[in-house]
């Protein structure tokens, strides 16, 4: 068995739980908010109109932004009120994928009640029924199978979307697929989307079970369908067997590249020698990191000194990275109570890159010369760039306007440039591939980029734990930018290809 595969399928029972259990009960939610609100809806025009174009709303809204949305609406929510509301990972995924399951429970639920024959319900009320033993007795039951279809499409959605709450830092299948795509490591991508396609048909079968068995009047397919969903439900809230217990538990950030993914591997290697257990919080976007470990939701990260500088502290200018990492320090400490323990040796640096020949060919070997072609150029950047103000202040010193502006995520980005898709790219200064692809990068004279030095960050609630500390300090100034480079290459090339897990063994110089 390959190690990818090895890797993967290690890592499947646990993101199956951890999916199982958001997408049920986010279907659980849905089915508890959507029923009431249904019954209320098909007896209630007044009330049913505002309510179905409120949830189609939310069904315009693409999942991922969804999710997204609600990270920092309840980090506020919880400065505002003091509450210790966890802003990352279960409950923002839970919020967002409940509110997406609303809508087909609600729209077959109304459809059904309104769907029935009139003369049925007129013969309910010359039995002398209420209006409650008339919903319970025969309009639930005769609209059964249609509310059952709704709550179907709910699940199979919900399971499919709830991939996406890696993004907001709760392990899914998402896990596999994500860092999957970003180190063209297919198989686990594979192992991610069978495991959701699995997951998605099992639901909606024994679903479909219970509405053949509403149906029919089979009760044994109603218990047997109910029965086995009820128990998968429950497996879900229990630990593995044989899962770690006790102990201290440090949670480790990654952004959504295949470099971020080796140095967390490498933090959790150092950290789980010292006796620490670990959980990973993997593609996570540049501010959502931040502010996880700031928050106490992360524990510990990599970011980089110039992204640290313009994003979070919205400085402009651009210091020698010696002041840079000072200034970072005592800034972060004072503003958030982050530490920020050291530089590890190399630096990412954004930097814009062509293919040599095609550089040669027009003559361009600095930011200058690049604005002078750009209006004839494609530009592929990676999928933050264009709106940080890195770009900003690029194009503000030297004027830059391409033909054609396209963001891929880095992995693509790379095929795209190789390929000739685009004709300049956002490259990464410490990525293998700008050597494997004959790539170079133009010179910024102008100072426009600040420096990019891979910093290691500490929450504030871990700032003195100094066994956690005495754990990463080995690593502060120890990974060369060769080394890096190698150690990227090898998770990204298309031969020999290494798990960042593998490559992380090999890069730490405690190895």
């Amino acid at each position: 068995m390959s190690p990818a595969l090895a890797e993967a399928l290690a890592e499947l029972p646990e993101l199956v739980r951890s999916h199982l259990l958001l997408s049920g009960c986010a279907v659980g939610i849905g089915v508890t908010l959507g029923l009431p609100l249904a019954i209320a809806a098909a007896r209630s025009r007044a009330l049913r109109t505002p309510l179905l174009g409120l949830a189609g709303l939310v069904q315009t809204i693409p999942a991922l932004a969804l999710l997204a949305l609600f990270y920092p609406a309840l980090l506020i929510l919880g400065r505002a009120t003091g509450l210790a509301i966890p802003a990352l990972g279960f409950l923002p995924a839970l919020i967002a994928l409940s509110l997406y399951a609303l809508l087909p429970i609600l729209r077959n639920g109304i459809a059904a009640l309104q769907g029935i024959d009139p003369a049925v319900i007129e013969a309910a009320d010359g039995l002398g029924m209420t209006r409650r033993q008339r919903l319970n007795m025969v309009e639930l039951p005769l609209g059964a199978p249609v509310i059952l279809a709704g709550i179907r499409t709910a699940a199979v959605w919900t399971i499919g979307a709830a991939t996406l709450a890696t993004t907001v830092g709760q392990p899914s299948l998402g896990n596999l697929i994500f860092s999957g795509l970003q180190t063209e490591n297919w198989v686990r991508v594979l192992t991610g989307c069978a495991a959701a396609a699995v997951l998605a048909l099992a639901v909606d079968g024994l679903l479909a079970l219970v509405e053949a068995g509403l149906r029919l009047r089979s009760r044994w397919r109603v218990r047997l369908g109910l029965g086995a969903l009820a128990a998968a439900l429950g497996l879900a809230f229990l630990p593995l067997p044989g899962a770690a217990s006790g102990g201290d538990v440090v949670v480790i950030g990654a952004k959504n590249f295949s470099e971020q993914y080796i140095l967390a591997s490498a933090i959790e290697r150092r950290l789980q020698a010292a006796g620490y257990r670990t959980e990973r919080r993997d593609n996570l976007g540049s501010t959502v990191a931040y502010q996880a470990l700031a928050a106490g939701d992360v524990d510990v990260y990599v970011d980089y000194s110039g992204t640290l500088w313009t994003n979070i502290l919205r400085r402009t200018d651009t210091p020698e990275p010696a002041a840079m990492l000072a200034e970072l320090t005592g800034a972060l400490r004072r503003r958030d109570g982050v530490l920020l323990i050291g530089a590890l040796g190399f630096e990412n640096a954004y930097a814009l890159a062509m293919r040599r020949n095609r550089a040669e060919a027009l003559g361009l070997a600095t930011l200058d010369d690049l604005a002078r072609a750009a209006p004839r150029l494609r530009l592929g950047a990676d999928l933050e760039f264009l709106t940080r103000p890195e770009w900003r202040a690029v194009q503000s010193r030297y004027g830059l306007s391409f033909a054609g502006q396209t963001s891929y995520s880095p992995t693509f980005m790379y095929r795209a440039v190789a390929d000739g898709a685009v004709d300049v790219i956002t490259a990464f200064s410490s990525d293998g591939r700008i050597a494997a692809l004959d790539l170079v990068t133009l010179t910024d004279p102008r100072r426009a980029l600040p420096s990019y030095d891979a910093v290691l960050l500490v929450a504030p609630g871990r700032a003195g734990d100094q066994r956690l500390l005495a754990a990463l300090r080995p690593l502060i100034g120890a990974i060369p930018v060769e080394r890096m480079r190698q150690a990227n290459l090898m998770v990204d090339r298309d031969t020999d290809k290494k798990t960042p897990a593998e490559a992380a063994r090999w890069l730490d110089p405690a190895r």
